[in-house]
C-alpha cells in the first residue's frame, strides 16, 4: 500500500495576486514616507501659509490680518531689503567660486595616478564638517582681530568691517567644495578619453580641449550643480549666525535673508511676518529654479538631441 504525500499549494505569482492586494502591500511599505511627508512637511507648509496672512507673537491666538505681513514687508521695511541685497551678493559670490574651485580640484584629481581616493576623502571632508556652528566659530576665530588672517596679512580682522565680513561668510562656503567636487569628478570620468586623443592629434592645447570637450559635455552636471548650490546658497544661516554673533552685523553686511526671518520670527515673535518671508522665499527660489531650467536649453549639451 502507498501512501501519497500532498503536497503544498504553491503561491501564486505576484502577476496573478488582484491588483487591490499588491498595491495595499505597496502602501505600507510607502506608509512611513507617506506619514513622514504629511506630518513633517505638507502640515507644517499648509499652517505656515495660514499664518503668513496673521499677526501671530507665539503666544496669543494668531489675529486674521490679509495681506499686511506682505504689504509691509516690501513698502515699509528696509532691513528686509538690505537682507535680500545681502543674500543676494553672497549668492553672486559664494557659488561661482566654490564651483570654480570644485572644478578646478575634481580636474586635477583625474589625472592622478596614486593617492586619488585619499585626497577625494580629504577634499570631501569639509563639506560634511563646514554647516557645524563649531567649525563656524573657528572660522570666526581665523577672521577676526588677531587672528590667523590678521597676522598673516595685517587687514585686520575681516569679521568686524563691513566691506570684507560678508565675504568672509562666502568663503567659509566656498571652502565646503567637497560634494560638487565629487559629483564633477564622476562626471569627468565619464568623457571618452578617444574625444581629448584625437584633439590633442589635431594640435588642440590643453586649454582648448578643456573649453570645447570638457565644458560641453560636462555641462549637465555642472547644471545639476549650479542649480543645487544656488538653492541651498539662498538658504544659508549657520556661518553667518555664528560669524556675526547673531546680530548681522556689522551694519547688516551680514545679514542673509534667513537669519532676519529668523530674527523676526522667533526674537521679535512675529511668527506671522517670518512666515510671510519664508513663502516669498520659495516663490524666489522656485522663479530662480525655473530660470535656470528655461536658460539651460542654451548652454547645457546631452549627448542625446531628444534629451534636450
Amino acid at each position: 500500500m502507498t501512501t501519497t504525500i500532498a503536497r503544498p499549494a504553491e503561491a501564486p505569482p505576484a502577476a496573478a495576486r488582484p491588483k487591490r492586494q499588491r498595491e495595499g502591500a505597496a502602501w505600507v511599505f510607502l506608509s512611513p514616507w507617506v506619514l513622514g511627508a504629511i506630518g513633517l512637511t505638507l502640515l507644517p507648509m499648509a499652517v505656515s501659509l495660514y499664518l503668513s496672512f496673521t499677526d501671530y507673537d507665539l503666544f496669543n491666538p494668531p489675529h486674521w490680518v490679509g495681506l499686511r505681513n506682505y504689504t509691509q514687508m516690501f513698502t515699509e521695511d528696509p532691513r528686509y531689503w538690505r537682507s535680500v541685497v545681502t543674500t543676494l551678493t553672497y549668492v553672486v559670490i559664494a557659488v561661482p567660486l566654490q564651483l570654480a574651485l570644485a572644478l578646478a580640484v575634481a580636474l586635477a584629481l583625474k589625472s592622478m595616478r596614486r593617492g586619488r581616493a585619499f585626497y577625494r576623502s580629504a577634499f570631501y571632508a569639509p563639506s560634511l564638517l563646514g554647516a557645524s556652528m563649531s567649525i563656524a566659530l573657528v572660522w570666526r576665530a581665523i577672521f577676526n582681530d588677531g587672528g590667523t588672517v590678521d597676522n598673516l596679512l595685517g587687514t585686520g580682522g575681516w569679521v568686524n568691517k563691513p566691506g570684507w565680513s560678508l565675504l568672509a561668510v562666502a568663503l567659509l562656503t566656498v571652502w565646503q567644495f567637497g560634494a560638487p567636487m565629487v559629483i564633477f569628478l564622476a562626471g569627468l570620468q565619464q568623457i571618452p578619453g578617444e574625444l581629448y586623443e584625437a584633439a590633442a592629434v589635431d594640435g588642440a592645447s590643453r586649454w582648448r580641449q578643456f573649453v570645447s570637450i570638457t565644458v560641453p559635455m560636462l555641462s549637465p552636471v555642472l547644471f545639476f550643480n549650479l542649480v543645487l548650490q544656488t538653492i541651498q546658497a539662498f538658504q544659508v544661516f549657520t556661518p553667518a549666525f555664528a560669524i556675526s554673533a547673531g546680530k548681522g552685523g556689522p551694519a547688516d553686511s551680514t545679514l542673509v535673508y534667513t537669519m532676519y526671518l529668523y530674527d523676526r520670527g522667533f526674537v521679535a515673535s512675529h511668527m506671522g511676518y517670518a512666515s510671510a518671508m519664508a513663502w516669498v522665499l520659495l516663490v524666489v527660489i522656485g522663479v530662480v529654479t525655473a530660470v535656470l531650467f528655461r536658460t539651460s536649453r542654451a548652454w547645457v549639451f546631452y549627448a542625446s538631441e531628444g534629451e534636450r
